[in-house]
């Protein structure tokens, strides 16, 4: 079993580090070996005796460690899996400066990580013809946490080992870091997708990576009702950057789309067919070509802006303003719903964000996906529900009425209806 230490050994206030390589042969007795060479990971002195092992507060010395701790455990997972291919009796100095430099120049090789952290990113490169910015972006803040993971159990987290034990670390990791039941449970689908894109090109998985499940929260989102939609249509607002956001608000709840699509809407994407004003555009999510038609509500918004959509905005910006929107137009029932709350009553100290449900005023929780899910609520059971999947871009029935918050219990009561 060999072993691996990183040392600080010169006197210079900056300097690439050492690895250490230790291994024992059993033959003719036991003899223990230790080899070193020099990485091309350089740190200062002080950081190295003074921060590296040490909690801090400083932001800029938790990044530092974060980084430098993640590279070491990727050249330790490296290096360990070539001297795992080599006989032990061959291991020398001169081996482990040659798997060094292969491990910063591969050669022009396709080289498959074995650790999970470095194989999200070569995942998002080997994939990244097919994934949306978005889900890029998903799988970062998942890359982020196991980064963190690692550091907190002290060892690197190998795809092999993603098995029954790993699912019991990650629920206690998570639930001491106080996420969310959903939030694990969409992170370990994540991981699991990374693993068996592993397993097709050819790396061992553990056994139980497909038995790996976690209970899933059902929430009940809120909507907009009609009536809620007429209320902020009729409100009176203080400025124009509220006036257009509003627009883009109704914009959605007419059109069923995500925040990624109707925000980029362009008047040259209407066509008309038949007397049927028509818009055409390619959802960034799915790539699918949409074709739907323009609501009068729609209609009304382009008429008063001389035939243009709103103004363009951020989504972060939009999200902000929405919220402003429905607070000044009277949208305040209490409603039970979830939202990020900093759990850091420190205000020195980084803030952290989870995801708390409790009761809040309703236009606290409106966000981006209020009016697709008000699109689809609103006009389910007055549209035809394959035609709603299709705007909506709901790829079953099922998740469909999970979307809107349908019950088996629900349906029951409106089939009722026609008994």
């Amino acid at each position: 079993m060999a072993s691996i230490n990183f040392l600080y050994r010169s006197t210079k206030p900056e300097s690439y580090l050492n690895l250490r390589l230790l291994f024992r042969i059993h033959s003719d007795g036991i003899k223990d070996h230790v080899i070193g060479a020099k990485t091309k990971l350089k740190v200062s002195k002080e950081y190295w005796v003074k921060q590296h092992n040490k909690k801090s507060k400083d932001i800029d010395i938790i990044n530092r460690q974060k980084e430098v701790k993640s590279e070491l455990m990727k050249i330790e997972s490296f290096i360990l899996e070539e001297f795992e291919k080599e006989n032990p009796s061959l291991v020398n100095k001169k081996w482990l400066q040659s798997k060094l430099e292969l491990y910063y120049n591969p050669k022009g090789q396709k080289r498959f990580p074995k650790d999970l952290v470095s194989y999200i990113d070569f995942y998002i490169e080997d994939r990244k013809n097919d994934i949306s910015k978005a889900s890029e972006k998903k799988f970062k803040v998942v890359q982020n946490k196991m980064e963190r993971f690692q550091i907190e159990r002290g060892s690197t987290l190998l795809i092999a080992e993603i098995g029954g034990d790993f699912k019991n670390e990650f629920q206690d990791y998570y639930l001491k870091e106080k996420y969310s039941q959903n939030t694990m449970n969409r992170e370990l689908k994540f991981i699991k997708t990374f693993c068996r894109h592993a397993r097709y090109h050819g790396l061992e998985v553990h056994f139980q990576l497909e038995d790996m499940n976690l209970k899933k929260e059902t929430i009940k989102s809120p909507y907009l009702s009609f009536e809620e939609i007429t209320q902020i249509e009729k409100a009176e607002l203080e400025t124009e950057y509220q006036e257009n956001a509003r627009d883009w608000l109704i914009i959605s709840c007419f059109t069923g789309q995500r925040v990624s699509d109707f925000l980029r809407f362009e008047s040259n994407m209407i066509r008309v067919e038949d007397g049927k004003q028509l818009l055409e555009f390619k959802q960034q999510k799915t790539g699918k070509l949409m074709t739907i038609p323009v609501h009068s509500k729609v209609k009304a918004i382009l008429e008063k802006r001389g035939g243009e959509f709103p103004r363009k905005i951020s989504d972060q910006r939009y999200n902000e303003y929405i919220k402003e929107v429905c607070k000044l137009a009277g949208i305040n029932e209490m409603v039970t719903g979830r939202k990020k709350v900093n759990i850091n009553p420190n205000k020195k100290e980084r803030a952290k964000y989870r995801v708390i449900e409790a009761e809040y005023p309703k236009w606290d929780l409106v966000s981006s996906h209020i009016g697709r899910r008000s699109f689809c609520t609103n006009h389910y059971g007055k549209i035809p529900t394959s035609h709603l999947m299709y705007i909506s871009g709901h790829s079953t029935e099922a998740l469909f009425l999970e979307y809107i918050g349908k019950s088996s219990k629900d349906l029951a009561l409106e089939l009722a209806n026609y008994f």
